[in-house]
Formats: C-alpha cells, sequence, structure tokens
C-alpha cells in the first residue's frame, strides 16, 4: 500500500510512520492554506477528509472508475489530466500521491490550474524515492526540481516545498515492505509485523536528527494560482 492510501495508525501497522508524518504535515498545510470548496483529484476513500474538514466548505472527491480504491468516497469520475469540472469553480486542490500514478502529469498541473480560482493553492505530495505500487498504473518518481518546474509552468508560484524524511525514515520503512516480502514476511507474520514495528519506531527516533532531505521517500508542496 502506498502512503497515499487510508491511514493505518496502530503501532503494529507496517505503514504507521509513513502514515503519521504525512498526517503532520497535512494537518498543518490544511490550516495554514485549504479553504472554500475543495476538490480532492485522486481521492481513494478521501483518507484525508478529518484532517481538512474544519477548514473548507466542501470536499468534492474525484477518480477514476477504474481505481483500487472503495468508490463510496466519489463524487466525481474522471482522470487527473481532465478534470469533469468547470474552470474557476474550486479555491483548493488537494493531490496525494497521484502524480506518479498519471500518464501526462503536466496537464494534470494544468488542469488543476484551470478550476482553481485565483488566489487558490494546491496541496500535492509526490514520491522521490518509492517502491513500485498500484502496477501498472505506476510512471514517474519526482525531484523537487521536477516538480518546481511542472508547476511553475503550469502557472503556478510555489509556496512551500518540502521533503518529508531522510534516508533513515525513507528506508527504515521501505526495509519493512521489503520485510512483508520475504519468507519471513510469508511464513512467520506475527514475528515480521513486530519487527517492522521495531523498525519504524527506530526511524522514527533517529530520524529526528536526520539531514539527509535528499533521501525523502515525499515532497510537499503548496502552490498557488495568482
Amino acid at each position: 500500500m502506498s502512503p497515499g492510501g487510508p491511514p493505518r495508525r496502530s503501532w503494529l501497522a507496517m505503514n504507521w510512520l509513513v502514515h503519521r508524518i504525512m498526517d503532520q504535515h497535512l494537518a498543518r498545510a490544511a490550516a495554514a492554506y485549504a479553504r472554500g470548496r475543495l476538490l480532492d483529484v485522486g481521492c481513494g476513500e478521501k483518507p484525508y477528509h478529518a484532517i481538512f474538514a474544519p477548514f473548507v466548505a466542501e470536499h468534492i472527491g474525484l477518480d477514476h472508475v477504474d481505481t483500487l480504491h472503495d468508490h463510496a468516497a466519489i463524487d466525481l469520475y474522471g482522470h487527473a489530466d481532465a478534470i469533469p469540472a468547470e474552470a474557476l469553480s474550486f479555491d483548493t486542490v488537494l493531490c496525494t500521491a497521484v502524480l506518479e500514478h498519471v500518464e501526462e502529469p503536466a496537464r494534470a498541473a494544468a488542469e488543476m490550474h484551470r478550476v482553481l480560482r485565483p488566489g487558490g493553492v494546491v496541496i500535492l505530495t509526490a514520491p522521490l524515492f518509492w517502491h513500485i505500487h498500484e502496477a501498472p498504473r505506476d510512471f514517474y518518481r519526482y525531484t523537487e526540481y521536477g516538480l518546481r518546474y511542472l508547476l511553475t509552468k503550469a502557472g503556478f508560484e510555489i509556496q512551500e516545498m518540502v521533503p518529508l524524511s531522510g534516508f533513515v525514515v525513507t528506508f527504515g520503512q521501505e526495509m519493512v515492505y521489503f520485510l512483508r516480502q520475504t519468507w519471513l514476511g510469508r511464513r512467520l507474520r506475527p514475528v515480521a509485523v513486530l519487527l517492522g514495528s521495531l523498525i519504524q519506531t527506530a526511524a522514527f527516533v533517529l530520524g529526528k536528527v536526520d539531514p539527509t532531505q535528499d533521501f525523502t521517500w515525499m515532497y510537499l508542496v503548496v502552490a498557488r494560482k495568482p
């Protein structure tokens, strides 16, 4: 499961660490920037609805008909590069761990710009170091420079570009995913889960003093439409 999926906060979950970090950063961004009508591009099951609810008037979820997630939270069916909404109809766009799954990310960025009102913001996350997930719809990884180019070319002004982890968190979490796929994870799952929780706990503690942001698993970007 990617960190864009439904949060799993149990200490024994295989991915509680990335969900905790993502939740914290999105909560801060929501309080600082979110307002009005929000379009959640690639919404899945709207895992961040509760985080944004205090700050927006409406939370509209967009996803495609072939999504692997449950459809109950979807309000609009369509693709990120062809959003079925009128121009200037939203104040906030949320797009978490979606751009890597979009064949034409430049068109998606242009569409998000189109549907936003002037002064509106996109709050977006995209991975740099992460394993293949939701195959075969997994196409790209992004550096901060690629994200900056993509969004500024679409007409946005970058407000924030925040790496969400360093080496320890990124590869600690990836080690946990790796363990799940090994003989240990398949045959002795309780042992693998416990070991994975210990690895994540150590990475959480060590990550607080890890300066290696070039190894981030994910960037959070806030960009404004002038």
